[in-house]
């Protein structure tokens, strides 16, 4: 066999550019998976800082939530409709006074301080449910320390309300009902 017969010595008129063409599709192919990779991770952090900023929201709520339970602790008995976010005893047949706008326009606000450049205004909603409402157990107290002044044996029942809504951020909103002895 000659030496210019042996296949690695082949002519240059019978190159067809094959490997440019295998070389260029694999460059696409390494393009697509890293741009669905990207896809993937822009994905995940938008879903992470989403979480985020619902975390900071609920933080924000539940220290309403307190604020408006400090409210109800006062026992203070209000007047029919909603003033300032202090509503009587509801109507059965009405809508819930949290649909409103007109009483989320007027509910005191509590500030809270979640990190250090940022501050959430969420606001809160205290109802009078009832004023005669019989205790399960015993009166007590914070933990398991037994009243011994101040029970008078019937609770008053309030419904707090609270929501931490902003523009472009999470709307978290909670309610608990809170028993004053």
């Amino acid at each position: 066999m000659n030496r210019r017969e042996h296949p690695i010595f082949v002519k240059r008129q019978d190159q067809r550019g094959a490997t440019l063409v295998v070389v260029l599709i694999l460059l696409l192919v390494m393009t697509l998976l890293a741009l669905a990779s990207m896809r993937g991770t822009l994905l995940e952090e938008r879903m992470s800082a989403n979480q985020y900023d619902r975390s900071l929201s609920f933080q924000a709520v539940e220290a309403a939530l307190r604020e408006g339970e400090d409210v109800a602790a006062q026992k203070v008995i209000y007047a029919a409709g909603c003033a300032n976010g202090l509503c009587g005893i509801p109507d059965p047949s009405a809508a819930p006074v949290w649909t409103n706008a007109d009483v989320w326009a007027t509910a005191p606000e509590a500030v809270v301080q979640l990190d250090d450049d940022l501050t959430a205004r969420p606001k809160y909603i205290v109802e009078l449910l009832a004023t005669n409402v019989p205790p399960k157990g015993t009166c007590t107290t914070e933990g398991d320390v037994s009243m011994t002044s101040g029970c008078t044996g019937r609770e008053y029942r309030y419904r707090i309300t609270a929501r931490s809504q902003a523009d472009d951020r999470a709307a978290v909103m909670l309610q608990s009902i809170y028993a004053v002895p």
